[in-house]
């Protein structure tokens, strides 16, 4: 098994062990939006919670759950990004449809 990210959100060219094309990868945004509609509706009920339930200040509420999500977000991010990328090769959607071809093309 080989590492799918070179930086903390870059992916590798190809990768190392077999050799995989991955600069064909169009993941965009999709693991930002995953990652925001999870990291609401974790805290979302925390933030009800924290109002209706305890009686904290709008203000106080929002200096605490703005880090948190923030760090959630961040923590989430790179795996989301990697289960995109490991879906649409999987499915050979996009540009991996090329990638896929060719690799199961059979050999002369």
């Amino acid at each position: 098994m080989a590492a799918l990210f070179g930086a903390w959100l870059k992916p590798v060219d190809a990768c190392p062990h077999c050799r995989c094309d991955w600069s064909v990868q169009q993941a965009d945004d999709f693991p930002a939006y995953i990652g925001i509609f999870v990291v609401g509706h974790l805290l979302a009920p925390v933030v009800i919670a924290m109002i209706g339930t305890f009686g904290m200040s709008a203000w106080l509420t929002l200096t605490i759950i703005l880090p948190v999500a923030v760090v959630m977000l961040l923590a989430m991010l790179q795996p989301t990004k990697g289960a995109v990328i490991a879906f649409l090769w999987w499915h050979g959607i996009g540009a991996f449809r090329q990638e896929r071809r060719a690799r199961e093309e059979p050999k002369e």
